[in-house]
């Protein structure tokens, strides 16, 4: 028996769940996928994610994707210079896409629609989806990030950092209106957001929050042995290296905090380890004992044998997966207070925030002699539990499960 349609739209492949927004795109994909025919249309910008297409098939019921070519989505993007729109719409448009999503609506009387990130909602805006549910999830309040990208910067950077943020902003307002529900990453990113919508408009507003897969983040799974690990003491940062935020944080650190837990553990070694770094990334590599792995077939070893994992982050919206997941493996953790923001879990000595660089060089130091005075890695265990207890994904889709009128026992389940 044939499901309800529904159109799905996602700014990038949500394949494989192997960094921040496909973790959580595929994790509402599958509990959507299993109360609904799942009509998916995204974008592939890495060449690599193609090998991923025919697994991606299995968990939707027709895939539509276009590759992406970064430099012409470039040039496209530039074009909001002449129509006053957010770089960020031209930057995804794509005339088949569009195409396909009105076929779609028209072929199999599409009822509902659910957008992820605000990129793909200029698909959906036309009259025929009007009748439609239709809802959004922003994840992050992007227009703010482009904020804060611009304090940062000086000149023509700003310039169009500061564009982009009031074009944005303007936008997202605008989607918030025509949309049924409005999604964020956290309750503090709904509350951020919700504070510039017209009163009509808040309620439609609310946080839910990402979840971590427990049972693979698990410190009991057995885990093949990853070559690149090092022999001796390490401690990690974990994420995408072409990602600006985590490249502002792992540089920061290294200029300003690693000094000082090298001067202080000389055996000690920095791991940075997640796909695409760029050259500033790789650069790093030229110091003693800071390791660049670049892309690698499961993070988790490089998360469990750490000493403790870092994720300074300065410029930051939303829940940070990285945090989550080293929480999960019952991993110590030092964050900056931009990095626990929205998984709020409670500070003590294996969960630490810091966002002076000599505090938070003290509290690495403290985590990694604890390590090394014991024979073995001791659990931490108030992380695990703090995560089983807040951060399942079968807990945190309950209120998108709702809105779509599911039953949150038949909510995907760890």
């Amino acid at each position: 028996m044939n499901k309800p349609p529904l159109l799905f739209l996602c700014h990038r492949i949500p394949f494989p769940p192997n960094k921040g927004d496909k973790i959580r795109s595929f994790n509402i994909l599958q509990m959507l996928n299993k109360h609904y025919d799942v009509y998916l249309g995204c974008f592939i910008d890495d060449p690599y994610d193609e090998q991923y297409v025919d697994e991606l098939k299995k968990h939707c019921h027709q895939l539509f994707y276009r590759n992406q070519n970064k430099l012409v989505a470039k040039i496209k993007g530039m074009t909001a210079f002449l129509t006053g729109k957010p770089i960020t719409l031209p930057y995804y448009y794509d005339r088949e896409m569009a195409k396909w999503c009105q076929e779609v609506a028209d072929r199999h009387a599409i009822e509902k629609v659910f957008v992820y990130s605000s990129s793909m909602a200029q698909y959906c805006e036309t009259a025929q989806f009007n009748q439609c549910q239709r809802v959004i999830d922003f994840v992050d309040v992007d227009s703010d990030k482009w904020r804060q990208y611009a304090e940062n910067r000086s000149g023509l950077a700003k310039f169009i950092f500061q564009r982009e943020f009031k074009t944005l902003a303007r936008y997202e307002d605008k989607v918030c209106l025509q949309f049924d529900a409005s999604l964020f990453v956290s309750p503090d990113e709904a509350k951020l957001f919700r504070a510039r919508q017209q009163v009509t408009a808040q309620a439609k507003v609310q946080g839910i929050l990402n979840g971590v897969d427990i049972g693979f983040f698990n410190p009991n799974a057995s885990l093949a042995p990853e070559n690149k690990v090092p022999d001796g003491p390490f401690i990690s940062f974990t994420g995408a290296m072409d990602y600006w935020a985590n490249v502002d944080a792992v540089l920061w650190f290294a200029e300003n905090v690693w000094p000082i837990v090298k001067k202080n553990i000389p055996s000690l070694s920095f791991v940075i380890a997640g796909g695409n770094p760029t050259n500033q990334i790789k650069s790093l590599a030229t110091q003693p004992d800071v390791i660049v792995t670049g892309r690698v077939e499961d993070i988790r070893p490089y998360i469990t044998q750490a000493a403790c994992i870092v994720a300074p982050l300065r410029i930051a919206r939303g829940i940070q997966n990285k945090v989550l997941e080293a929480m999960s493996l019952d991993k110590p953790v030092v964050c900056t207070s931009m990095a626990m923001e929205g998984i709020n879990a409670p500070h003590h000595r294996y969960c630490q925030v810091h966002d002076e660089p000599e505090a938070f060089a003290e509290a690495v130091i403290e985590l990694v002699n604890s390590t090394q005075v014991s024979a073995t890695t001791e659990l931490v265990t108030e992380n695990r539990a703090w995560i089983k207890e807040h951060f399942t994904w079968q807990a945190t889709l309950a209120p998108l499960a709702k809105l779509y009128q599911i039953e949150s026992s038949e909510v995907t389940s760890q």
